[in-house]
């Protein structure tokens, strides 16, 4: 730190100056940045000691992270936060919300799993409530602008992520877009992704631990000059730091099994708002007239 650096006042400057940053850091400051950015609600209303055990680190790392920044300690970052981030309707954070419901589930498992569906229906609705908290209006509108104006849309995930992916190329696909699904058959994957073109869009979807094989995908996109959106649970996430535009969707989990409900419904209104757009365009387009 560098006694003319001045804190962030805001906490959209401090999370631009993260991302700025974040490449440059030390692993655990990263562990911190990541924390900070995605755990917005919970790093204002939770105690240092709460926050540093959930990250791992021992709370004097998340002083210097908050001194790194221009702030003079921890709690000074905090309250950046409760004045520009927290909603006034929400007593408690997404992730807080979460883990009391892991553990209401956790216990009546144990009683034979009665009730169970109501428990993973409340889960997946609370990751839907959020979803409305981590990805705006303008930031679809952006994600359906680069579908539209891209010649084909390259559409790649692997693993937990491969029922998103392959219902965004079959759902583009009906809508008359050229869409290529990198599916890996015969191992080909990296071979498909190569013929993207600096006019194509990728959509590239994986959650932690990310895929390898998505990682390469978006690595290999952008030294070929086309954009990139990423669909992924963290805005510094291997797919996320060099992509066009991240859409953050953060999926319930609930006895160790993580939920697609919020990534399809964001899919599908991606893929909804593309049609729409393509509707309205043409209808705004002039026909062509034929002979007098």
């Amino acid at each position: 730190m560098t006694e003319t650096q001045a804190a962030p006042l805001t906490a959209d400057a401090l999370r631009a100056a993260i991302l700025e940053r974040h490449d440059g850091l030390s692993k655990r400051l990263q562990q911190i940045a990541r924390y900070v950015l995605d755990e917005p609600n919970e790093l204002a209303l939770d105690t240092l000691a709460v926050i540093a055990e959930r990250i791992g680190v021992q709370p004097s790392a998340i002083v210097r992270f908050a001194q790194s920044f221009g702030f003079d300690g921890a709690t000074q970052m905090q309250r950046l936060f409760r004045d520009g981030l927290l909603s006034g309707n929400a007593a408690l954070g997404y992730g807080e919300r979460v883990r009391n419901l892991s553990e209401t589930v956790g216990r009546r498992s144990k009683d034979g799993g009665a009730g169970l569906l109501s428990e993973f229906i409340e889960g997946n609705a609370l990751a839907l409530q959020n979803l409305a908290q981590t990805v705006s209006d303008q930031e679809m509108a952006a994600a359906v602008k680069l579908v539209e104006r891209a010649d084909t849309v390259v559409i790649v995930g692997f693993r937990r992520a491969f029922p998103v992916a392959s219902y965004l190329a079959y759902s583009l696909q009906q809508t008359g877009k050229r869409t290529l699904f990198v599916d890996n058959v015969g191992g080909m994957a990296a071979q498909q992704v190569r013929t993207i073109t600096p006019r194509d869009l990728l959509i590239a979807v994986s959650y932690q631990p990310y895929a390898g094989e998505t990682v390469q995908a978006v690595e290999t996109a952008v030294e070929r000059g086309a954009k990139v959106l990423s669909i992924s649970d963290s805005v510094v996430s291997p797919i996320a730091r060099q992509a066009e535009l991240v859409l953050q969707v953060r999926e319930s989990e609930i006895l160790a099994f993580r939920s697609l409900s919020a990534s399809m419904c964001l899919a599908q209104a991606l893929v909804i708002g593309f049609a729409f757009e393509s509707t309205a365009k043409e209808k705004r387009s002039p026909r062509r007239r034929g002979p007098a």
